[in-house]
């Protein structure tokens, strides 16, 4: 017979044997292809030469940006070991506000970059940082990966303190428009900034499903997979890498998603029956496309609202992280 705790987590018509993880990520597919059909096509009064393009670089974003973030995420957690933890203690937001910040400083609200410079800069600026702190702490002996993230979380701060401080430079008007570019905005992508940015993602996002091998490996602890003939530091250097990428590139793209990964993730650990990352990583980009996607055919098609669906999300990945913290209190 089954426990009354076992009665809750499935319904009595579904056996733990009928639900299969391919049939799970069908079912996501399916959800994330209406959704992009709906978002497509719901409400387009107009020339479609007009409303495809448009909406078509919209949507685009969202799907990179959502694969991207929930790569990143699970990532991460695989190698810290904390399904809590997500890139953003690594200080890449705060750096992309100081960057941001220094800009405005140095060249008012106009800029005086072109676009696409602007946005290589500032993703290699962020890459350059991970790349420098993993080379640093990565090749000292014991301990390595803890001290990443404490130093990680300082350097979070320090960005923070100075982005604070140039910002008290600016005048009212500047703050403004300053601070519009610290909430992701899916609204004023460039066709051709999208391009750039997709093949950075696209190019790491393959690159970690090929290491899904090595990262179950990983799941069961540093000591055990050296013990099962995985290079350890190499693949974890790998990995990290990989995580600065896609984070410094969504990032750079539409702005900073904080709380998305973190939410993504742990909803793909719920709903996979599979600690696969062959499964674990395509599950968590498809419950992020359903999530932007259906938020913000939600906000734009239902409500008519113009607020920041990275709003949204921010709230409820804040809410997600108060109860994954009180689930591991008690």
């Amino acid at each position: 017979m089954r426990s009354p705790a076992q009665a809750r987590i499935r319904p009595a018509w579904i056996r733990p044997a009928q639900i299969r993880p391919a049939n799970v990520l069908a079912l996501l597919a399916l959800a994330a292809l209406g959704l992009a059909i709906a978002f497509m096509t719901l409400g387009a009064n107009g020339r479609w030469g007009f409303v495809l393009p448009f909406r078509g670089t919209k949507l685009a974003s969202l799907l990179l940006v959502a694969g991207a973030v929930a790569t990143a995420t699970v990532l991460f957690q695989t190698v810290s070991g904390n399904r809590i933890l997500t890139p953003a203690i690594m200080g890449f937001d705060e750096l992309y506000r100081l960057i941001q910040t220094g800009i405005v400083v140095a060249a008012g609200t106009g800029g005086l970059f072109d676009p696409r410079l602007r946005f290589l800069a500032e993703t290699g600026a962020m890459v350059l940082f991970a790349l420098l702190l993993y080379r640093w702490l990565l090749n000292r002996s014991g301990g390595g990966l803890h001290r990443l993230l404490l130093v990680g979380v300082v350097c979070g701060v320090l960005f923070r303190s100075l982005s604070q401080f140039l910002q008290r430079l600016l005048d009212p008007s500047q703050f403004v428009v300053l601070q519009s570019s610290f909430f992701a905005n899916f609204n004023a992508v460039r066709p051709d900034l999208l391009a750039l940015a997709a093949l950075f993602l696209v190019a790491a996002g393959f690159a970690a499903w090929r290491l899904a091998g090595r990262l179950d490996v990983l799941l069961l602890g540093r000591d055990e997979a050296i013990a099962l003939g995985v290079d350890y530091r190499k693949t974890l250097t790998l990995v990290l890498v990989l995580v600065a990428i896609l984070v410094s590139v969504s990032t750079a793209l539409v702005g900073p998603v904080t709380f998305l990964g973190l939410l993504v993730a742990n909803l793909a650990y719920r709903v996979m029956p599979s600690y696969r990352h062959a499964f674990v990583l395509p599950a968590a980009a498809l419950i992020a496309a359903i999530t932007l996607v259906g938020g913000q055919l939600v906000l734009e098609r239902v409500f008519s609202l113009n607020a920041a669906l990275s709003i949204v999300i921010e709230f409820l990945g804040g809410l997600t992280l108060l109860v994954l913290l009180a689930r591991r209190a008690r």
